[in-house]
């Protein structure tokens, strides 16, 4: 590259010399936010005897954490844009940490409740704020890929490490250091943050759009709520029922208000632009598809398989482990082919390896029926997470990084939301047919869990299809090609 492209250090100019500090400090907190998503499903049967929760209750612990997050992430990535995304960035990990203890002491069920909302609340500053810090921090195009194989491996991986710290920490010590753990972790980022990350804001009008700001925050709780309640109470409840519909009128009003406010909360050119809005309903599918699968297989290797939560939370690894390292594969090779060339293939291979699930049996190995398929999802999956990330803001402006980046995860967390509460319904109706149509006694222990197999099994035929349609979106909407994501002459943001 041309000297008078760089600096006297020897620097790009207009890149962070300190940047991939910045990265390390944003890459601990969404390793914090990940794991904290599944951490809690192996600490929740410690913390019902502890705390005595309810059977019909226990789902808050999980639920009370999702609702605030995902109704709330537009609004955080607004209050990140117009506030500075490095203040929010450490108010929401000190904010986090600060409730993390507090549900560390919880003495019943309702403080525990409480401060997961709180959570909730924190994570929505937190999320939007990280992903615009790296978006704005790294301006050449190839380091960006670098830093998104880094953030893409971490969200793709850290699901399956949390149900290993889940059971290391309840096993050994107690289900509170689930929570507990986030706190040291938390502040140690917000210190780190103060000295390697740099404030960016948007420019121009910063007004707030509340109309904008209500209708989206109630309708996304009102759909987040309806999926819940769906999935415990059924599709058909008139308690589901009525969420859907509040959340639809909501959401329509939403969308109407934005089309005419002068400073929208999610200005309608984020998503009506082809490859960001197609990533975004990418990311929907996906997450309905995926998150499925961490339920249904820790349900089949603890319940049918007989393992320990640690046992169960280290059978995840080979996920982790083709995460990480093809996570490293697809930043090397998006800038050369580009992101549709990695991600449809990618969906395919990770719907294949969805469909080698469907095998199992009450008698199956887990070295030979569930290793494969994990390898096969996870390499999969990592060619996948990291260009969305990238086709997710592309040509956003800077005005509108942070908005763009929360509605990223929040098409994820409501997509896992919609995903969770169909396949369950899907799952359970299946079960129930099999029991029925084999006339299997309430005491006979391998009926029953042949019954529940073939639940899981037909969800993960589900899943399949869902990662199989996700494929179809992205190579009809996604058009970047190479050109846009390799590393030219003095490239800044393109």
């Amino acid at each position: 590259m041309p000297n008078q492209n760089r600096d006297a250090q020897g620097h790009i100019k207009g890149q962070a010399p300190d940047r991939w500090r910045t990265l390390l400090v944003v890459a601990i907190s969404q390793l914090m936010l990940v794991l904290d998503s599944s951490i809690m499903n192996i600490a929740i049967p410690s913390a019902k005897v502890d705390l005595h929760i309810s059977n019909a209750n226990q789902q808050w612990v999980i639920t009370a954490y999702t609702l605030a997050f995902g109704s709330l992430l537009l609004l955080g990535g607004r209050i990140g844009d117009y506030m500075g995304r490095k203040k929010i960035f450490i108010i929401g990990l000190i904010g986090f940490a600060s409730a993390s203890a507090l549900g560390g002491f919880a003495i019943n069920q309702g403080m525990l409740y409480g401060s997961r909302a709180l959570q909730g609340v924190f994570g929505a500053l937190l999320a939007p704020a990280a992903l615009a810090i790296i978006s704005e921090t790294f301006t050449v195009p190839a380091e960006r890929a670098k830093a998104f194989g880094v953030f893409g491996a971490i969200s793709g991986g850290g699901a399956a490490i949390g149900l290993i710290v889940g059971g290391t920490l309840t096993e050994f010590f107690s289900w509170r250091w689930c929570l507990g753990v986030n706190a040291p972790i938390a502040i140690i980022a917000a210190l780190l943050a103060f000295k390697f990350v740099h404030e960016s804001k948007a420019e121009g009008n910063r007004t707030y759009d509340i109309p904008g700001v209500l209708t989206a925050t109630l309708g996304l709780f009102s759909l987040t709520y309806g999926f819940n309640e769906a999935a415990t109470k059924g599709w058909s409840s008139t308690t589901t029922v009525s969420f859907f519909v509040v959340a639809l009128v909501l959401l329509v009003s939403f969308v109407v208000i934005e089309s005419k406010v002068a400073n929208p909360l999610l200005p309608l050119r984020v998503i009506k632009d082809r490859n960001r809005g197609g990533s975004y309903l990418g990311s929907l599918v996906v997450g309905a598809g995926l998150f499925s699968m961490f339920l249904f297989l820790g349900l089949y290797l603890q319940v049918v398989l007989g393992y320990s939560p640690l046992k169960s939370g280290f059978a995840f690894l080979p996920f982790t482990a083709g995460i990480i390292i093809f996570a490293g594969v697809a930043s090397q090779l998006l800038p050369k082919v580009g992101p549709k060339a990695l991600m449809v293939p990618g969906l395919l291979a990770a719907s294949v390896g969805l469909l080698l699930l469907t095998r199992i049996t009450p008698e199956t190995s887990y070295l030979t029926h569930v290793v494969p398929s994990l390898l096969i999802m996870s390499s999969g999956m990592a060619l996948v997470f990291i260009p969305l990330t990238s086709t997710s803001l592309h040509n956003i402006p800077a005005h509108d990084t942070g908005v763009a980046s929360a509605t990223l995860n929040t098409s994820q967390q409501i997509g896992g939301s919609l995903g969770t509460a169909l396949l369950n319904t899907v799952a359970a109706t299946a079960t129930t047919t099999y029991i029925t149509a084999n006339a299997i006694a309430k005491n006979d222990m391998a009926g029953t869990f042949a019954a529940m197999t073939h639940g899981y099994t037909t969800a993960f035929r589900f899943s399949a299809g869902l990662l199989f349609a996700g494929a179809i979106v992205l190579f009809f909407f996604i058009n970047v090609g190479k050109e846009s994501v390799v590393e030219t002459e003095g490239a800044g943001m393109h």
